[in-house]
């Protein structure tokens, strides 16, 4: 999928979140929402871009909840 719409998208799982007073709750709200409705590769591709260092236009509750996500997805062992 193409990288900037799934950044536009995160940045606006993100800003609903924003009105969540308690950060860590928030960015559990934004990982938990990609978790359960977004498909798997779309979730790799977009946690592989933010810690390539290069999303800068990822908000920062985005990028925390994108940083959450990974280590969701990470394979347990």
């Amino acid at each position: 999928m193409n990288l900037e719409r799934l950044t536009a998208m995160a940045n606006d799982i993100a800003n609903f979140f924003h009105a969540e007073s308690d950060r860590q709750l928030a960015i559990e709200g934004v990982s938990g929402h990609m978790k359960k409705f977004w498909e798997p590769r779309m979730r790799k591709q977009l946690v592989a871009y933010a810690q390539s260092g290069q999303a800068h236009e990822l908000s920062d509750l985005a990028r925390a909840g994108v940083m959450r996500l990974a280590e969701l997805d990470a394979p347990k062992g």
